[in-house]
């Protein structure tokens, strides 16, 4: 028999669906807290006592003792028992608190980031030794402001006369995430966001030379969600990393996604598990400056971009190609914003400290590529453009913040992502010369490209020809992940498995749910 409803029953009906679909937490959350932690089988996570001191009082030979020493929730001698305990708070998530919670809980994180923002920035660059600390300050800003939360989850519905069909997007479950040394904590605080907005717990596996801070902000994720009502150990993390632990968490079977931010050799470990994987690779990003641009905004765009954090985010620009009319003009503009131009005799003293010849025939840091002529010297990498000047035995005031070279296209510099602030500029005779040589030395990463132009028909040009996952026009590199440009920002670019600019909705699978013609039928 057929009924005949009205638009506005119609409405009602698709409300009621949605409701019952957001339904599966149904409990009341003046209720909940009592029942928060109950599950007894749940391994205890280590156990400290003192608080950290001042980020003033930091120092890289102090960090280890205080890991041995404070309480930190969140942190877990065992990898299976980080597992399980994430596994646990994800049921207890996913059973108990709704989409509102979740953003009431995304909020108290970003507090908490926006709060310690200089001591993070401190403990990092501290135990790492790389970087800028004024410039990690700004990273954990961005991480904390930017990254999306619930907003970025959202239900379609789509009704007709054949029924009612609601797609939202579900929670994977326990997800295992892989973070670099270069972008440590400001990773673990731009994931647990996406992830926990997606209804996720998450299991790191961090960098073994940034494990101090790492458990430090772990900490800080999980105080700020339990002080809101949320559950224990929905961000965890071995304390001490190692390879074996990230095989334990790639083969365990309650992980049931894989998400990895650092160089290929980990995103093809993370791609051969089996399991779905998220990964962001290598770049090594050029930037085109053409005849028609404006000079002077590309120099200080360039040294904004490259020296940011000196060169260590994968985004940044790394090597130049600009028209020869115009280079000396874009040098000029350089200089007058700071750079320092380096000789050729500073430039092959320079290359004899920063590199070292591939005797081994090794594949490493960002490259798959064992055939490389050169690596770089580890202990060079995120340094201060000011130590390499000291190196070199040349005064300069502190506030250089870039070294620049005019190199051949074949230069180390040029092939190798060095993620240094020195950076290489290489002249070419036209559009179509700088093109082509972008394309070899960006070595089909697709990840990001820079160009500097008033001609939009080059920068449409250029754009389809090197299809990176992040074009920047006219701007800082910075601005492809939302500094200084609009959109929301990342710390994992996924562009070898095709996900681009990661968010909440990257970590959910799509579910749907159909309510069939002889659920209830329209007549006009």
């Amino acid at each position: 028999m057929a009924v005949n409803i009205s638009e506005q029953d119609i409405q009602k009906i698709i409300q009621s669906v949605l409701q019952n679909v957001e339904a599966v937490k149904s409990q009341d959350l003046n209720h909940q807290n009592d029942r928060l932690n109950h599950h007894t089988s749940a391994p205890k996570p280590i156990q400290m006592k003192r608080v950290l001191p001042s980020s003033a009082e930091i120092n890289h030979a102090d960090l280890k003792p205080h890991l041995n020493t404070l309480h930190v929730e969140g942190v877990f001698d065992e990898m299976d028992d980080a597992i399980e305990s994430g596994y646990l708070a994800q049921v207890n998530y996913v059973k108990q608190f709704q989409l509102k919670d979740r953003e009431k809980i995304i909020s108290a994180i970003r507090e908490t980031v926006i709060v310690n923002k200089e001591k993070l920035a401190r403990m990092v660059f501290e135990e790492t030794k790389l970087g800028r600390y004024e410039d990690k300050i700004a990273k954990h800003e961005l991480v904390a402001s930017k990254t999306p939360g619930t907003e970025d989850i959202t239900t379609a519905a789509f009704s007709g006369d054949e029924g009612l069909t609601i797609v939202e997007q579900a929670p994977f479950g326990l997800v295992g995430a892989v973070t670099p040394v270069t972008n440590p904590t400001e990773t673990i605080i731009n994931n647990s966001i996406g992830l926990l907005a997606a209804g996720n717990a998450v299991v790191f596996n961090v960098h073994p030379s940034s494990k101090a801070s790492c458990a430090f902000v772990v900490n800080l994720i999980n105080k700020a969600v339990q002080e809101v009502g949320g559950p224990a150990n929905l961000v965890t993390m071995v304390k001490e990393p190692t390879l074996q632990t990230l095989e334990r968490l790639i083969e365990n079977p309650k992980v049931k996604l894989l998400v990895g931010t650092g160089g290929p050799g980990m995103v093809k470990t993370l791609l051969k598990s089996g399991k779905k994987a998220i990964g962001a690779g290598a770049g090594n990003p050029p930037v085109i400056v053409d005849e028609t641009a404006d000079l002077k905004n590309a120099a200080k765009s360039i040294i904004t971009g490259a020296s940011f954090d000196n060169n260590l985010l994968c985004i940044a620009e790394k090597e130049l190609f600009v028209i020869d009319s115009v280079a000396d003009d874009l040098i000029f503009h350089m200089l007058n914003e700071g750079a320092y131009m380096l000789d050729q005799q500073q430039l092959s003293q320079l290359m004899s400290f920063a590199l070292e010849e591939n005797v081994h025939h090794e594949a490493r840091g960002c490259s798959l590529n064992n055939k490389r002529e050169y690596h770089v010297t580890k202990q060079w990498v995120g340094k201060d453009a000011a130590s390499f000047l000291r190196q070199l035995g040349i005064e300069s005031e502190e506030n250089i913040r870039l070294l620049i070279c005019e190199v051949d296209f074949d230069h180390p510099f040029v092939q190798l992502e060095q993620m240094m602030p020195v950076f290489p500029i290489v002249r070419v005779k036209n559009l179509d010369e700088a093109i082509e040589m972008a394309l070899l030395a960006e070595h089909g990463n697709r990840h990001t490209a820079i160009m500097h132009s008033k001609n939009v028909d080059h920068l449409t040009k250029f754009a389809r020809a090197i299809e990176t996952t992040i074009f920047v026009k006219n701007a800082s590199s910075l601005a492809g992940v939302g500094f200084g440009g609009e959109g929301h920002t990342t710390m994992t670019i996924a562009g070898p498995t095709g996900e681009g600019i990661t968010s909440a909705k990257t970590f959910t699978r799509q579910r749907r749910c159909v309510l069939a013609e002889g659920g209830f039928r329209i007549i006009g």
